[in-house]
């Protein structure tokens, strides 16, 4: 359960298991009830739809949710999937850091 807080919305991860490994894409959703992660681009399926009034019907692809441990967030600096942990700033605010570099990764 603790890694939900350390990957957040528009974050850049890396797959580093599975199929898809070595991708990186945007975090589109985090379904936080299942450990799950939807990735942009990042493991792709395809799903029929049936058409309806407001829209076209047809085969869609789609991303389908990766396992949170799974994937890890790129570093600004050090370009590479690393670890994170937590940093307390002068101010009393609490930030994600790189474990590699030390870099925050919040603004």
């Amino acid at each position: 359960m603790g890694a939900i807080k350390k990957i957040k919305k528009d974050d850049l991860v890396e797959v580093i298991a599975g199929n898809e490994r070595g991708k990186r894409g945007k975090v589109l959703r985090l379904l936080r009830d299942r450990d799950r992660v939807v990735v942009e681009k990042v493991n792709l399926v395809r799903k029929h739809k049936k058409a309806d009034q407001m829209s076209q019907g047809g085969i869609l692809d789609m991303e389908a949710p990766l396992h949170l441990s799974n994937v890890a967030v790129v570093c600004a600096k050090c370009d590479r999937p690393v670890r994170l942990g937590f940093k307390v700033l002068e101010n009393g605010s609490k930030v994600r850091a790189c474990k590699r570099c030390g870099e925050t990764l919040d603004n």
